[in-house]
């Protein structure tokens, strides 16, 4: 017998990268009381690790829970992030309706009908939360109108057409059913949310069921299956059995030795959970996305969908340089190899291969911020290796036609910069499909590329449209192959010797293209110092010093000036490289190099 556990809601937050996700969840903890009066509390408290704090993007979906009339609101903050896609698939199974956030003033943006697609089609009922109402330049009705257009383009029923409207400001603090309204605090959103989600339902006398749907680790009780209790109960020191329903074979018999519900931003240890409860589990050693946790007497397994799969790979390697081994404290490929297979332990989209050469494994992933951000933890954690420009995959069809991934490329430009935006795309085989006006002097334009062609092109593009264009992508399946593209146009300038550079030697460098290094840095032979002007690649002597003679004239030791260098950050840095060069990365450093050091042998190469 199916029942409703009214005391229980879970929901998703979902939304396009930066319009307020996990500030409006910072609010909702805030004001449900889950932190004393006097607290001091981090903003953004969700985003939790590093990376997400400096870049200010969600990357790993959050479970936190708050009371409001006796009610239990289990939220889950999603990333938004075409890269951590597979992230917002898994969790929406966990919750009984989301709460869109749209930007007041951006509106409905590609990674919006990514996500909002993904819930309807799991019929989930959707709250609209208007967020940044209070920008000067917000424009909530047409945005409004945007979004119910876009429920219509995705084939939303009656139901989830007829959904709430909230507008909100996340960062004061308030939220309204009304634009006339007087804004005070988050109630209307709270009420709303009891009173349009539905309470799970489920059959509490049936044998348990929980699907996994997320995977935490933890190094000292290993991996913590998060998922939400389907059917009956669970409880500590249950014997349970693991199925998988895109695995027929598994069936493993475990033990539940830890349980626990979220309670504000903590885990609290309880001793058995029913039906509709958010659960985290721990002591189950294989635990992995969509598995089941069944009682052993009627084992069956939850149809979960499949994870997409990844569409670019890297080859990470040990690094073999001649300043290998100096700066990083993990540099051996055992150390490389246990990282990365650990990293398999919660994310998903990822897979790592080991290859014929003993240190160099395939990573692939779902796009450059993806794997850039797996390169900056390791980088932090004291890894050094080195990795090559990204690729992407490629299938075969059933004829044996070559195919691959492409990309649908939604940009936003001051109106001056279309025309390099679109000659720049289209040499990269972008095709131009819709353009228009957005309001303020600025165009949105759609362009359907392949994913190879925009490898590399976002430093270009802030360049191009001068730090003022936006840039968003969404994966868009695969399609026969479009022909070669040229990535880049310039050369490198390559160093001659090992040693030091001089001020003097730079000097005469410089005249031959940018520079990324400045006096004083250790170089070695083959290492890339620069870019060189025109399309072949020289080789420069940056730590060659003056000779000394008796002449003096008065000119000739007036101060060498050096045009400061460009300092390229990690995704510049992999963006730049081409296919015969690596990545150097250490804790301290990053370095472009040739992949043959030895400039006699690189030239046979090259004629080959």
């Amino acid at each position: 017998m199916k029942t409703k556990r009214e005391d229980v809601r879970n929901i998703a937050i979902i939304a396009h990268v930066d319009h307020g996700k996990t500030t409006l969840v910072d609010e909702l903890l805030k004001q449900s009381g889950v932190f004393r009066e006097n607290q001091e509390v981090a903003e953004r408290v969700m985003d939790s690790n590093d990376i997400e704090r400096e870049r200010g993007i969600t990357i790993l979906s959050k479970n936190t829970a708050v009371f409001y009339k006796g009610t239990k609101i289990n939220i889950v903050d999603t990333p938004g992030h075409a890269d951590f896609g597979g992230e917002v698939e898994r969790v929406l199974k966990m919750v009984n309706g989301v709460i869109l956030v749209v930007d007041a003033f951006e509106g409905a943006m590609p990674q919006t009908k990514f996500v909002l697609r993904k819930a309807l089609e799991l019929d989930l009922p959707v709250i609209v939360c208007i967020n940044k109402i209070d920008r000067p330049e917000a424009r909530p009705a047409e945005v409004i109108d945007e979004v119910l257009e876009l429920l219509i383009d995705l084939d939303a029923s009656e139901e989830q057409l007829d959904c709430p409207f909230v507008y909100a400001s996340a960062k004061d603090g308030y939220a309204m059913l009304d634009m006339e309204d007087k804004p005070e605090n988050m109630v209307p959103l709270f009420e709303t949310i009891l009173d349009y989600i539905p309470a799970p339902e489920g059959d509490p006398d049936a044998g348990t069921q929980v699907l996994i749907s997320t995977i935490d680790y933890n190094e000292y009780v290993g991996r913590i299956g998060i998922g939400k209790v389907d059917n009956g109960t669970i409880r500590t020191n249950q014997d349970v059995v693991v199925v998988n329903h895109h695995d027929p074979e598994r069936q493993a018999k475990v033990r539940i030795s830890r349980l626990y519900e979220f309670d504000g931003l903590n885990r609290v240890e309880v001793k058995e959970a029913s039906i509709g409860s958010i659960v985290a589990i721990s002591g189950i050693s294989d635990l992995s996305i969509g598995d089941t946790i069944c009682s052993p007497e009627s084992p069956q397994a939850i149809p979960f969908q499949k994870i997409s799969e990844p569409t670019i790979a890297m080859q990470f390697k040990v690094n073999d340089s001649p300043f290998a081994g100096k700066e990083g404290k993990y540099v051996t490929s055992r150390h490389i190899r246990d990282r990365l297979f650990r990293e398999l332990n919660t994310d998903v989209s990822l897979r790592v291969e080991e290859t014929e050469d003993m240190d160099t494994f395939k990573v692939s992933g779902r796009g450059e911020l993806h794997l850039s951000v797996l390169i900056e933890n390791m980088r932090r954690e004291g890894y050094e290796f080195a990795v090559s420009k990204a690729e992407v995959l490629y299938k075969k069809d059933e004829n044996g036609k070559v195919l691959e991934p492409m990309e649908m490329a939604y940009i936003d430009v001051p109106d001056e910069f279309t025309g390099v935006v679109i000659e720049k795309l289209g040499q990269r085989k972008g095709e131009l499909r819709s353009m228009g006006p957005i309001g303020g002097n600025y165009t949105r334009m759609e362009f359907s590329i392949p994913s190879r062609g925009l490898i590399g092109y976002r430093g270009d593009f802030l360049t191009d449209t001068k730090g003022n264009g936006i840039m968003n992508t969404a994966f868009d399946g695969y399609a026969p192959y479009k022909g070669d593209i040229q990535y880049r146009k310039q050369g490198s300038l390559i160093a001659y010797e090992t040693g030091e550079s001089v001020t003097y030697g730079l000097y005469s460098a410089q005249e031959r293209g940018a520079l990324f290094i400045g006096p004083g840095e250790k170089v070695y032979a083959g290492m890339v110092i620069g870019e060189n002007g025109k399309t072949d690649d020289i080789e420069v002597n940056v730590c060659k010093t003056k000779h000394l003679t008796n002449t003096r004239s008065s000119s000739a030791d007036e101060a060498l000036r050096l045009t400061p260098p460009r300092i390229l950050s990690l995704e510049q840095a992999l963006d730049f490289i081409d296919t015969d060069e690596l990545l150097e990365v250490t804790p301290k450093s990053l370095r472009i190099r040739k992949k043959i050091l030895d400039p006699k042998l690189r030239k046979r190469s090259n004629n080959k």
